[in-house]
This record gives structure tokens, sequence and C-alpha cells, in this order.
């Protein structure tokens, strides 16, 4: 029904609301700053619009923030916000959308569907919000949809904004209140004046509130304040910021004299419109609050200090009691030079402006490289390539030849370096640092979990491989980080490789397959012969009957370390391959099982037992494993079987195929 509803009223739409969004509160960068206690109301709706907003509730459909009003928060204490917006005419159609902007630019409300926590864009007039009776979080447009959300969940410390559209073409306004949930959107810090300093003529103070105040609280005619000792009256005040916003926590007070050098006190008292500077909940810095200035005698501002320098730094900070002018600081650096125990180059100089016309109390020095070494530094003033030293707001100029002191303390070096002693199970490593320029700190990550903060210590490792080592040391002010790869490779490991089941009278190989800085191979082939040598042949006695011996190898590294390994070798009476011509499978041990015996040079072997009607009973790949009588489960009965050996010869590679007849005795 909406769409057909902006379809048939397009013209009088695009004639309402095509002007973009100008007015203070009409768009997210210019949002009212709004409290819980207080309820708000807008008397009048201007026709406008800023563009389309993602809906994520509301999948591929874009919703315009017509007519808006745009309201910003800070939640305080996490919990659940309820509020209602109640129109003025009750059957307007009211929308709108709540969004998490925490440290977001608040113009990503229009591309960045991630910020929208909650919306309701029912086509229905009336009371709309978010409440304990709504249930949806999202609403999509349409007409009988509900017009109450479920309450969202704020976090306390995040920034929200709230967007409420007027859908209905009028100009008649709304209240919006907050009621209802558990978050609160009230900021507990009370409203107070905290500093107060005049300008180089004495006809103005500034005046730093503790937090963001109502700009629509300060009375234009400066009646919210007086000067003790009355020798002027406050003429003017203004809020630094309320031409583009709402509230601003710096004011500028005009006077109608100007004040001699002293000391004063700026008192809050109720202002011709009835109160003092209020904030955004409508609380009132206390009337007789006071803070005190001092008017200083029109002097050269000095350097009062230098920021403590950071470690190795390629600048210093120069700190002033006064405001300087950015415009007369030399920008190559020139107004400055250092002196100290070893050379040091000024290269440049900057205030900390925004625009050369600005002041700032902070003037950058910058070195042509960084300060390692330690010592003991003087900065001098003179006049620069610009024809002057510096000069402050009040245009006094510092006096060329002024001095200032900073110390720089000494970097640190991180490096180390480090031996190893090697062992057999257990490797241990010393490390080194100096620990030269007042290190006093050494923090060591070792590898393997373990950690120190020893200056050398000494880790144990039962894990040969490579460590990364790392060490952060510190003398207090200065940091340094160093890391090296360690690695220890006294690894030990032995295996061999040679075939399980050999002829006789035929050589075995035996080959090394272990790892290690590796001296020496012992064999011992449990037949009363030994070799060395990584690879060996060995050739076992003939016996008639298979023997298997248990072959032992142990390797013996650099450093004395040894491994052990042993294996089976079994050697047959025979290599004549052969298939029984009949079986027992009876369980008595005895010819049980068919299979080609001794089929040790049977590569690709295929062993395969048929019935005499041509069904496959039985097949395998390993000569070892043969047939038991039985198919499925079932013992087969007595009677003959037709067999085929399918193999490759190992020494010579030729494939061979054999046929024949067993028979199955039960």
């Amino acid at each position: 029904m909406r769409y057909i509803f902006i379809i048939i009223f397009c013209c009088f739409i695009q004639f309402s609301s095509a002007q973009t969004c100008n007015a203070p509160g009409q768009n997210p960068s210019t949002a009212f700053p709004v409290c819980g206690t207080t309820t708000f109301a807008q008397t009048t709706v201007p026709f406008c619009n800023n563009g389309s907003l993602p809906s994520p509730g509301c999948p591929g459909t874009l919703y315009t923030d017509k007519n808006p009003f745009w309201y910003k928060f800070t939640c305080f204490q996490s919990g659940t916000l309820g509020f209602l917006i109640t129109p003025d005419i009750i059957g307007d159609d009211y929308d709108w959308e709540l969004f998490d902007i925490t440290g977001r630019s608040p113009n990503e409300v229009y591309t960045d569907a991630s910020l929208v926590i909650s919306s309701n864009w029912s086509g229905s007039g009336g009371v709309t919000g978010a409440s304990a009776q709504g249930s949806p979080q999202f609403v999509c447009e349409g007409v009988g949809k509900p017009t109450l959300s479920r309450m969202s969940q704020l976090v306390a410390g995040h920034n929200y904004l709230l967007m409420i559209s007027h859908f209905t073409d009028s100009q008649n306004g709304y209240s919006l209140e907050f009621t209802g949930g558990t978050a609160s959107i009230t900021d507990p810090v009370l409203p107070h004046l905290k500093t107060a300093e005049a300008n180089c003529g004495g006809d103005q103070i500034r005046v730093k509130l503790n937090k963001n105040m109502k700009c629509s609280s300060v009375a234009a005619n400066g009646s919210d304040f007086s000067v003790t000792p009355a020798l002027v009256n406050v003429i003017s005040a203004m809020g630094l910021g309320c031409g583009s916003g709402f509230d601003t926590d710096s004011l500028q007070l005009t006077l109608n004299g100007a004040l001699p050098p002293g000391n004063y006190v700026l008192t809050v008292k109720n202002g011709s419109d009835g109160n003092t500077i209020s904030d955004i909940c409508d609380r009132n810095v206390p009337v007789n609050e006071s803070v005190n200035f001092i008017i200083l005698p029109k002097v050269p501002t000095p350097m009062d200090s230098i920021a403590p320098p950071v470690c190795a730094p390629r600048s210093v900070s120069l700190v002033f009691k006064k405001p300087m002018q950015c415009s007369t600081v030399a920008a190559d650096g020139s107004d400055f030079f250092v002196t100290g125990p070893y050379a040091v180059t000024v290269t440049a100089a900057s205030g900390n402006c925004a625009i050369p016309g600005d002041v700032s109390k902070i003037i950058t020095v910058q070195f042509s490289q960084p300060l390692y070494n330690a010592g003991l530094f003087t900065l001098h003033l003179q006049t620069g390539s610009d024809g002057n030293t510096i000069l402050d707001e009040c245009n006094e100029e510092t006096p060329a030849g002024s001095t200032i002191n900073f110390l720089i303390k000494d970097t640190v070096n991180a490096d180390f370096n480090y031996s190893i002693k090697y062992g057999c199970v257990i490797d241990t490593i010393q490390f080194f640092n100096a620990g030269s320029i007042g290190v006093n700190q050494w923090t060591w990550s070792l590898d393997e979990g373990l950690n120190s903060n020893l200056q050398n210590p000494s880790p144990k490792y039962r894990v040969f491989n490579e460590k990364n080592i790392t060490l952060i040391v510190s003398n207090g002010f200065c940091k340094d980080t160093a890391s090296q790869k360690v690695l220890l490779d006294n690894f030990l490991s032995a295996d061999f490789s040679a075939n399980e089941f050999n002829c006789p009278n035929e050589p075995v190989k035996f080959s090394f397959s272990g790892s290690g800085h590796i001296s020496r191979y012992d064999w011992n082939f449990d037949d009363g012969n030994n070799a060395t040598g990584d690879t060996v042949l060995h050739v076992f006695p003939v016996l008639g009957a298979n023997k298997t011996y248990r072959v032992r190898l142990t390797v013996t590294d650099n450093l004395g370390c040894q491994k052990i390994v042993l294996k089976n070798i079994t050697v047959v009476r025979s290599c004549y391959i052969g298939v029984p011509t009949g079986f027992t499978p009876n369980n008595d041990g005895l010819n049980d099982v068919l299979y080609p015996m001794y089929a040790i040079k049977a590569m690709n072997l295929e062993f395969s037992i048929f019935n005499r009607w041509g069904q496959l009973l039985f097949t395998t790949n390993d000569w070892r494993h043969g047939w038991d009588g039985t198919f499925k489960g079932q013992g087969q009965d007595p009677g003959t079987y037709v067999w085929i050996l399918k193999y490759t010869d190992r020494d010579t590679g030729k494939k061979i195929e054999q046929k024949g007849y067993t028979v199955l005795i039960r």
C-alpha cells in the first residue's frame, strides 16, 4: 500500500521533500544531543531528505530519511532502550531507525547496514518506538504492521544515533520520550565550570566547561557571569562551535573594558534567561560557582619547559605557559640551536596549529637524526631566518638568548650471543647479554614455553630442533628487542631397511635410514657375525629349515651418543614357489591354510581359488595369507579346487602365471 501511495502522490512528494536537509539536526553530523530524563518536543518538521538508508531487517529494501530529525546520545549504563514517538496529529505516520556509530563517522549510516541495530518502517500512523510490548526488532514497510518494536540492548560507552522520519506530507511535529528501558543515556557527571583564562588585552575571558552543554542555555548578553573585583562587566557570551551545533564545552566572554594585571574571580549566576548554563539534561551549573584567573603583565613569554623526551628522540616538545603564534615559528628550525656533549642539528620547528594564524602552547623542534646517547643538552633561542624569535598571542617576543636544558638517556641494546652444551638427552644453551648502559630488566622468551628474567639464563631442552629466542631489555626508560634462531642439530635417530624374508645362500642388503651426525654403524646379525658401515651385505648360514634372526644396529654420533634398533629377519629353507596339492582345514595346526609357499621373490602377487563351476572363492596379494577353506563364512565341501598364481619374479622381472589343482580334505 505504501508503494501505491508513493506512486499516486509522486509529484507532491518530489515537490515537498526533494530538498537536501541543511538545517541543524536534520542530518547525522549535526544531530541533536538528547538526555534520558527529558521529553524532546519537535513542533514542526521541514520538508527535505538526505538519501537512502539500508535496513538489514528488510532485505533488498532501501528507505529514505524523509523529513528527518537525528538525535545522538551515549549509553552510560548497559541495558535496554525504550522510547516513544508521539505525533502531534495522532494519525501521522512516523518511522525510525537506530544506529550504533561507536568509532565510526556519522554519515556511514547511509552505506553500512551493520550499524543498524533496530528499526520500524510501519505504514500505520500513531505512536511508534520501542517498548516491552513490541516484539519484532525490525519492522518493514506496510500498512497494518506493528508500530512498536522490541527494545534494543545498549552497551555502556557506545555512541548511538536515532533517526526519526516523518512519512506523512505535513509539517506537524511530535514528542520524543525515553521510557521503559533499563539502559541509562543520562550523563552522571553534573555540570561545572572547569577553567577561565583571559586574553592578552584583558577584555575577553575564555571559559572551559567540564563537558558539553547546551548552546541555547547561554545568555547572549553575558548575564550568566560576573567578575570580581567588579572593575568591568560581562557584556556578551557565545559558545564556541554553536553556529553549527547544539552543544559546546567552551565559551568566550566579552567585557566592557580591559582588566589590569591581577587576580580575579569569575562567578556564575542566573542570567536574564532565568538560568545558568545547562547540560543536555537541563541540569544547571550551580549558582555562585566560581573559578579564579590571572591577568599577567605584558611581558615576553619564557620557554617554560620541555616535555620529557622519549627514547632516542628525533624531536623535543617545547612548552609555553601562553599560546605562541605559529606564524612566528621559522619552519626551517632556525629559531633554535642545541649544544651538548655531541653535535645535534636542528632541521625544522612548528607549532601545533591547524592553520598558520592559530596559536599553540607547544612548539616541536626536530633534529636531523635520533639522539641515541645520554647527555645533558641545552636548547637555545635565536633570531631565525624569518627575522624574529617567537611571539606570543600578545605579540610579545621571547628574547633571543633564552635557554632551557633537557636530559637524554641512553638507548639500550638487546643483542645477545650464546653457547651450546650438547648432550645425548638434554642440551643446555647459555645465553649472554652485555647488560650495559644501565640495563636492569631482561625478558627472555626461550621457546618450548620457557621464559626467564635473568640476564644470562641457561635453559635446558629435550627436543632437538630450531629454537626461536627473543630478548627484550630495558633500563626503565628505553627498550630494545632482539631475536635469533638457535639450531640444536644433534638429533639422533636409528632405523634400517631389509627384506623381512630372505632366501638361503643369498646376500641380504641392510641399509641405514636414520639421521644425525653419525660416526659409526655397528651391526650384529645374531649368527656370530658383525659388520660396520651404513650399508652392508650379509649371507646367513644354510640350516635346512626356516630361521629368524634378531638383527641389531647400533649407531654412534660425534658426541658419543648411541641409538639401537632391532628387527627380525627370516631366512627360509627354500625359495621355490609351490602350491600344495592338498590341505586339511581342521584347525589342528597342520596344513590348515592353502597358500603359495616361499613366495619371497614374488612381486605383484595375485593368488586366487575357484570351485569347479568357476566361481571365485578367495583371492589375496599376500603370499602369507592363505585360504582357510571357507566362502562367506561357510566351510566348503571336500573336493578338488582350481588355483591361479600370478606374480613378477623379483630377480628377473619376468611375469609368471601358474595354474593347478588342490584337494580340500576334511
